[in-house]
């Protein structure tokens, strides 16, 4: 996948380390997620406005590929792309390391919607978001 239709800059903090000097694994998660709602955010959608009204998106399955590790300090460019398959919506999401752009981690997520704890086919508000950043 070569285009991607939202980046957000972020920095590594000291406490996101692990013994061996490295961000520890689930904090990749983290930064992903947080992509995710940055996306949402500045697009205007709010997941505690859908969370009231019964609506939940959320994570079904995660895979993630460990390429080059993040130290303390390093800065990093956490993109994504979504699509639609069925009733999923598929988060591809990279992380490169800004220093040398070392390609960090490769990430796809599968998010699903939930009304009144129920599974839906998508959401409306969601497929116009990716009209809109096609």
């Amino acid at each position: 996948m070569n285009e991607f239709i939202y980046e957000i800059e972020l920095k590594v903090r000291d406490y996101e380390c692990d013994i061996q000097g490295i961000v520890n694994n689930a904090n990749y998660q983290h930064y992903l997620e947080h992509t995710r709602h940055e996306f949402l955010t500045e697009n205007n959608v709010s997941f505690s406005e859908l969370h009231n009204k019964g609506i939940d998106a959320v994570v079904s399955r995660v895979e993630i590929i460990y390429k080059n590790s993040l130290l303390p300090q390093d800065s990093f460019v956490s993109k994504l792309n979504v699509v639609k398959q069925g009733a999923k919506y598929v988060f591809n999401q990279v992380i490169f390391r800004k220093g040398d752009n070392a390609l960090c981690i490769k990430a796809k997520i599968e998010i699903v919607v939930l009304i009144n704890g129920k599974l839906q086919k998508g959401l409306d508000i969601f497929d116009k978001l990716l009209d809109n950043n096609k």
